[in-house]
């Protein structure tokens, strides 16, 4: 039983690395993005598009549309195999850019590879977890994500009197990270979930069940929820996460030094509310209030950045709430609610298509947040920025499903009457009946 959970947590793990590698690349983008723009002579439109098409938007929403479906129709395994090699591909174009079209080849190439990645980890991982431990596997993911920004954001302060060699240098370590956790998921088996659904001979064609995401009323419900959970949340975070440095320098810290620094505590503190927080208490305590606590904390942190008086009280202040809130906050949810709330046969695709949606806000707003910080200040894009995040609090805690201790199966058939694919695992004691007896949420 032991070397069975020991395996299941190393597999987790080695697949929550995409996280590590999204997060990474986008804050690799981040703290290069002003030497590649006075290097390149880059205007702030030029900025915008590279913003735009990368891991951090359109780029990995492409992957994300592409890595859903592929993932339900061939496996999980096939993607998390593939993808890296596009990612170190791209890396190499961002290491060796020596001009604008260089740069945006690589970017575009790690946000598809990204985009595919996540949406069949986030599946992979919850699909694997014990039943009772679901939110501490899936937790995994937004733990890698979180030290991945945490690293990034150290290597730029430690590196920042290298210029642009030292922005090359953040690239050339997500590459060896890349081979790495490539080669160590070589090894991983598929998904006994998605297995045992390709198992039934009556199973249903990947393009058809992709097709049902958009005519079952359920589906349609779950999807409009999670946009509004995690695309609202993530259009700011996604600002935030490509251009905190200029929204540090809007509020007058104009130190890039000290910028990474601030950062490496945000990130330092959604680890660990990530890990003591969302991996040990997701499973325990009633998910509504831990999401409406770390929402709610992120919009006074925002708030109090934005309107609160000017100095190091208002930035450390919002350094400690909004990495809090990060750790137990929409990102997690969403890969654990998207990979309960959607059936084995379909659920890559679903996190693809909301993945890709999310991306797409994300990316149109970096096409002109450069501009709106240059032309309102921060006070004009801090009411879009609170008005964002108080919609995604209230849709989040309100709707919030009831989904804590059952099991994948026991979910499905509480929400369409029956097990869509025959082949599928059903835990022992688990019927219809069962399924749909009342469950306290906690």
């Amino acid at each position: 039983m032991g070397t069975k959970t020991s395996s299941k947590w190393k597999a987790t793990i080695a697949v929550a690395m995409s996280n590590y590698i999204e997060a990474g690349s986008i804050i690799a983008i981040a703290t290069s993005m002003s030497l590649w723009q006075t290097v390149f002579g880059l205007d702030s439109l030029a900025v915008g598009l590279l913003s735009a098409l990368s891991a951090n938007a359109f780029g990995s929403a492409i992957g994300a549309a592409i890595g859903g479906p592929l993932s339900d129709r061939y496996g999980r395994k096939f993607i998390y195999t593939y993808d890296l090699i596009l990612y170190m591909i791209g890396t190499v174009f961002a290491i060796f850019a020596v001009n604008f079209t260089m740069l945006l080849i690589g970017f575009v190439l790690t946000g598809i590879a990204v985009g595919a990645g996540v949406t069949a980890a986030w599946t992979y991982i919850a699909e694997e977890a014990p039943d009772g431990r679901r939110a501490g596997h899936v937790g995994v993911a937004q733990l890698a994500w979180s030290i991945g920004p945490m690293i990034g954001f150290l290597l730029a302060a430690i590196l920042e009197p290298m210029g642009l060699l030292g922005s090359r240098i953040i690239f050339a370590h997500l590459f060896v990270i890349a081979f790495v956790t490539w080669w160590v998921r070589r090894g991983l088996s598929e998904s006994q979930r998605w297995k045992q659904k390709n198992a039934n001979p009556n199973k249903i064609g990947t393009y058809r069940g992709i097709a049902q995401l958009f005519t079952s009323k359920k589906n349609v419900l779950a999807l409009l929820f999670l946009l509004g959970v995690y695309g609202l949340w993530g259009t700011v975070a996604g600002q935030a996460g490509i251009f905190q440095p200029r929204i540090y320098e809007a509020t007058g810290l104009t130190d890039a030094r000290s910028q990474y620094l601030l950062q490496v505590l945000v990130w330092g503190l959604t680890s660990a509310a990530t890990f003591w927080g969302f991996m040990r208490y997701g499973d325990k305590v009633p998910r509504k209030w831990l999401y409406c606590f770390g929402a709610g904390l992120g919009i006074v942190a925002w708030a109090v950045l934005i309107y609160g008086p000017a100095g190091w009280f208002s930035l450390l202040f919002f350094a400690v709430g909004w990495g809090i809130s990060s750790g137990l906050g929409a990102q997690a949810f969403y890969g654990l609610w998207t990979a309960e709330l959607f059936a084995t046969r379909y659920r890559a695709s679903a996190q693809g298509v909301l993945f890709m949606l999310a991306r797409i806000m994300v990316g149109v707003l970096s096409l002109w947040f450069p501009l709106m910080l240059e032309q309102v200040g921060i006070h004009g894009v801090g009411v879009l920025i609170l008005g964002l995040l108080i919609a995604a609090l209230l849709i989040g805690t309100i709707w919030a499903p009831k989904t804590q201790g059952k099991t994948l199966e026991e979910i499905e058939i509480e929400r369409y009457g029956r097990l869509l694919d025959a082949g599928a695992p059903q835990a022992s004691g688990t019927s219809a009946a069962g399924a749909s007896r009342p469950m306290a949420e906690g």
